[in-house]
């Protein structure tokens, strides 16, 4: 039975994928590494900036300290809060079905981006308050698709109560637009609807179901995946 929604951020809530592309490269370029679109959304897509920034110098066999992680994910942080300050384009669909999920299920937003951008954004949006739990790059040690960031999220509605018996990973939905978030869901035992924001549907077949925008999605559809 649904008793819980979990939403990713970008490419979910927000339509920025484009936007921390650029961003990773302009940083990455910084640093002598050259990043492609193609292989951003080939193989980074779904990985937070730790994760993301790992990969790129792994990549190119360039050492990358604790110390400098930090600056780099820091420096991206920057460009992104200029990027978005005067445009956030949201996905068709998202503020209706948040909503209206909002009156009669516990929301959490798992996302590999930084708590104050997810934040800042839902805040601009209307939606803050609609989320009972935010679970973000700061809170795990594991990027997705390891599951770690879904489990959390559970645990954090569970903890914040409201919702009588303990709520089971078999009984939420994710959302996801990528195919690490997608393995991620799946590994913590969620159901989880994919949407073809960021990929074509025949490279997103480890969902449960997967449809072409939020705007096609209500509250029965959902509930039709935790039957």
């Amino acid at each position: 039975m649904l008793r819980a929604v979990i939403f990713d951020f970008n490419g979910i809530i927000v339509d920025d994928e484009p936007i921390h592309f650029k961003l990773f490269q302009r940083v990455l370029g910084e640093e002598s590494i050259v990043l492609t679109e193609q292989d951003y959304y080939a193989r980074y897509l779904g990985f937070d900036d730790r994760g993301a920034f790992m990969a790129g110098f792994r990549e190119h066999s360039r050492p990358l300290s604790a110390e400098k992680l930090r600056e780099l994910i820091e420096r991206k942080a920057v460009y992104y809060q200029e990027a978005i300050r005067n445009h956030v384009t949201v996905f068709p669909g998202v503020k209706n079905l948040v909503a209206d999920l909002a009156q009669t299920l516990p929301l959490a937003v798992a996302s590999g981006a930084l708590r104050h951008e997810i934040e800042t954004i839902l805040k601009t949006l209307g939606l803050l308050d609609h989320f009972r739990a935010i679970v973000a790059a700061e809170d795990v040690t594991q990027g997705k698709p390891d599951p770690e960031i879904y489990l959390k999220a559970l645990a954090a509605l569970n903890t914040r109560g409201g919702t009588g018996k303990p709520i089971n990973a078999a009984d939420c939905v994710v959302i996801e637009d990528s195919k690490e978030g997608i393995r991620g869901a799946r590994r913590a035992g969620m159901k989880c609807l994919a949407v073809t924001n960021s990929h074509p549907a025949e490279l997103l077949g480890e969902a449960t179901a997967v449809v072409k925008s939020l705007e096609d999605v209500e509250l029965n559809f959902l509930r039709n995946m935790c039957p």
